[in-house]
């Protein structure tokens, strides 16, 4: 009512994530720079991923002993910027750009290095 006018989903371009789940990426940048880890999850409205064994946090839980669960300091993995992740070939092994080719059933996507398929 009083102050700005809020803006309803401002950012609703979404534009496909060039990382998919399953895939084996590198950090190219920040306090994780140059970790490997498979993608657990991609979340292509916010631009982010979860990757294994990459950028930890920490999260202090509270016991809760109807659930028994313990109380106690957890660390576990926390959201990732997809623009900070490169897809590794698994034919070269080696971080490099994806493209996609048309066909028939829809877009496939390939390394630009050795041409090899990455499937969806």
């Amino acid at each position: 009512m009083y102050g700005k006018p809020r803006q309803k989903n401002e950012q609703t371009s979404r534009i496909k994530p060039h990382v998919t789940k399953n895939d084996t990426v590198v950090v190219l940048s920040g306090k994780d720079r140059g970790k490997q880890g498979k993608v657990l999850r991609v979340d292509p409205a916010r631009g982010k991923a979860i990757v294994e064994r990459v950028n930890f946090t920490k999260k202090h839980t509270r016991a809760n002993p109807q659930k028994n669960q313990k109380g106690g300091i957890l660390e576990r993995e926390s959201p990732i910027e997809l623009s900070k992740l490169q897809v590794i070939c698994p034919s070269c092994n080696q971080p490099t750009r994806t493209g996609s080719h048309r066909t028939a059933e829809g877009a496939t996507r390939f390394c630009r290095k050795c041409e090899a398929e990455l499937g969806k």
